[in-house]
């Protein structure tokens, strides 16, 4: 009985694994063919997803006067409630596009876990060591939308060191 309740099931497993390789290969390929995208998977912890998503979220990346102004946009800034002589910074706003915000965080989060070594994760890691982790990755997740805006508009590849930062080559 046991067996006939659990077939049909893994048989519906089974399709959707298939369909799961197909969809997965299909965004692969999608990125692969963008020139934007793949630019944005030369930085350690972006893959297809979050460069798929930050190529469709932002999509013209001069409505931005500075790059500065993706982490605001996102909602990956502090709040702050400012009254008379009180000044209170809260968590971040959660303003703007969520997905791109989960996207950010998660590479991110892939960039302190298991990324190679580069200034952006070395930054990140001083960061965790003055203020805790959770809010490192929420600032690095804010300055991978920046950097990755930035390697948009001047079409360079990531640079793993702060002096080949400033002579990026162009692609």
């Amino acid at each position: 009985m046991l067996q006939a309740a659990a077939e049909p099931v893994l048989r519906a497993r089974t399709v959707l694994r298939e369909e799961y390789t197909v969809l997965g290969n299909l965004v692969r390929d999608l990125a692969r063919a963008d020139p934007i995208c793949k630019l944005m998977m030369t930085m350690s912890g972006v893959g297809t997803v979050v460069a798929l998503t930050v190529r469709s979220a932002i999509d013209d990346p001069g409505r931005f006067r500075s790059s500065k102004d993706v982490g605001p946009w996102v909602g990956l800034t502090p709040r702050r409630n400012q009254s008379g002589e009180k000044d209170v910074v809260g968590s971040i706003t959660k303003a703007g596009d969520v997905a791109l915000r989960v996207a950010l965080f998660q590479a991110a989060t892939v960039m302190l876990s298991r990324g190679k070594n580069n200034w952006l994760t070395a930054w990140a890691l001083r960061v965790a060591q003055r203020r805790g982790k959770k809010r490192a990755t929420v600032a690095l997740a804010r300055r991978i939308g920046v950097v990755l805006h930035r390697m948009w508009v001047d079409e360079t590849e990531f640079c793993y060191t702060r002096a080949a930062s400033t002579g990026a080559k162009k692609v």
